[in-house]
């Protein structure tokens, strides 16, 4: 083994490797692939500022895939001895077995990077260092106004190893650490109703993070600030409206309503509101919409996907015209397309499919105070929360977590319950000015598809939409 550590990790060498792929291909098929997976995770939860949870745990396995076709076989293991993973390699040949007869290349080791290089892991701190950072969570949220009445802090990391090998000669490997930092907080004035705040982030990234970038005091301000400011607002009004989307996080409209469409499973089988669109225009010429897995620390980003391809900048949308789809192992030999690093799984017992790691638009040339100077009416969203997306018809329905009203081209009152409802391609050709201030989310994203959740990464600039329907109480 090239890294003796993945060797000892996952007690396995080249020759194991050899060996089990060929056991894939035993049946026929068109390609095999291996993927070995070690990960230790930990999580803290205080409530009532008491340290109320707190979990280790370790899961081991591995997942073996055959291709054939347009068919794919897979099984894992979570036993690592030889005769489990002889097994599980004989079981998918089984289901994929084929006509066409591929042998296994000699392996060597893939392009390597560093998208991250933390040389101590959270986890690999002391314990006391972790839950220090939520009693500071819960102390400054409780100290930001004496209307905060109830505060729920949480910790999480993991720290993950992956070893891919392949029928077509390459050995991927990474180290992939992760932590983050969650505030929730309760605001009530006198007998009112309470009203919430949440806020958190993180990445691939140290614990130093936490304690020089962003500390646990900034997100648990920003939770009590949120649930404060809800304590002051209005019922949303209902109807068509002018939609300013803040930047940052509100990101994840542009990730649900427009990525998943653009993913290559979706297109390739025709469902997607995208399908056949190659080429076209399907956006105002102010968005540019990339996929990026290579920036560094993100909590979306990758040295790897879990196929073993390098991660890339993809380009999917540029000046409204669609550009390319995010593609996987499987659609990209189907389509007779380049992968673009987007093969993604929740752990070894999942199958890969096409994800997306940091999706952002590009920012334009608008001052973001102009942009709210341009609305004599409108809402604008800083915050959301849920959303449900319907990917054939692109149709869906956002609720706005922070939101004011937009009068005369300035920000007035705050609003509750007011939520998006539109259709991702008709919304973005209703986008007439993008704000200079790009920002990306704070790291807390998690995308889930077909039952798998991954780490992602959204953002966008300030964005002006002038034609988009607003639900409401109002």
């Amino acid at each position: 083994m090239s890294d003796s550590f993945f060797g000892q990790k996952f007690g396995i060498t080249e020759h194991d490797l050899q060996g089990y792929l060929s056991e894939a291909l035993s049946r026929g098929g068109d390609y095999a692939d291996l993927y070995f997976e070690y990960v230790s995770t930990c999580s803290l939860g205080i409530d009532e500022s008491i340290i109320k949870s707190a979990t280790e745990g370790v899961s081991l396995g591995v997942g073996v895939r055959v291709i054939s076709g347009e068919r794919s076989g897979y099984a894992y293991s979570d036993d690592l001895s030889p005769e489990r993973i002889r097994k599980a390699a004989a079981t998918a040949a089984c289901i994929a077995s084929g006509p066409a007869k591929t042998t296994a290349a000699d392996l060597k080791v893939g392009e390597k990077r560093n998208l991250y290089p933390v040389l101590k892991a959270p986890n690999e701190s002391g314990l006391a260092e972790r839950v220090a950072l939520i009693t500071r969570a819960d102390a400054a949220a409780r100290a930001y106004d004496p209307r905060i009445f109830q505060v729920m802090a949480s910790y999480a990391d993991q720290l993950r190893y992956v070893l891919v090998a392949n029928s077509e000669g390459v050995i991927s490997y990474d180290r992939q650490p992760m932590a983050r930092v969650n505030v929730s907080a309760l605001a009530r004035e006198g007998n009112g109703v309470p009203q919430r705040g949440t806020a958190g982030g993180g990445g691939r990234v140290s614990l130093d993070f936490f304690l020089n970038d962003k500390t646990p005091e900034h997100f648990a301000q920003d939770a009590a600030r949120q649930a404060i400011v809800q304590l002051e607002a209005v019922d949303a009004p209902a109807g068509e409206s002018t939609v300013v989307l803040g930047p940052g996080w509100p990101g994840i409209l542009l990730h649900e309503a427009v990525g998943h469409g653009l993913e290559a499973d979706f297109n390739r089988k025709g469902v997607s509101a995208f399908s056949g669109r190659m080429g076209q225009k399907v956006a105002s010429e102010l968005c540019t919409i990339v996929d990026d897995g290579t920036i560094a620390d993100r909590r979306g980003s990758l040295n790897v996907d879990d196929e073993g391809n390098t991660t890339q900048r993809n380009v999917l949308i540029e000046n409204g015209v669609l550009r390319g789809y995010l593609q996987d192992k499987l659609s990209s030999r189907i389509l007779g397309t380049p992968s673009t690093g987007s093969g993604r799984r929740e752990s070894y017992q999942h199958i890969p499919m096409p994800r997306m790691t940091n999706t952002y638009m590009l920012a334009g040339e608008s001052d973001p105070h102009d942009i709210i100077r341009s609305v004599p009416k409108g809402i604008y969203c800083v915050s959301f929360g849920g959303g449900q997306v319907d990917i054939t018809s692109g149709n869906f329905v956002f609720s706005a977590t922070e939101a004011y009203l937009i009068e005369d081209g300035k920000l007035t009152r705050p609003l509750r319950g007011a939520t998006l409802i539109g259709n991702g391609p008709e919304a973005m050709k209703y986008v007439s000015m993008v704000g200079n201030d790009l920002k990306l989310d704070e790291g807390v994203g998690v995308c889930g598809k077909e039952g798998q959740s991954v780490p992602v990464g959204v953002g966008i600039p300030t964005v002006k939409i002038d034609k988009m329907t607003v639900g409401g109480t109002a």
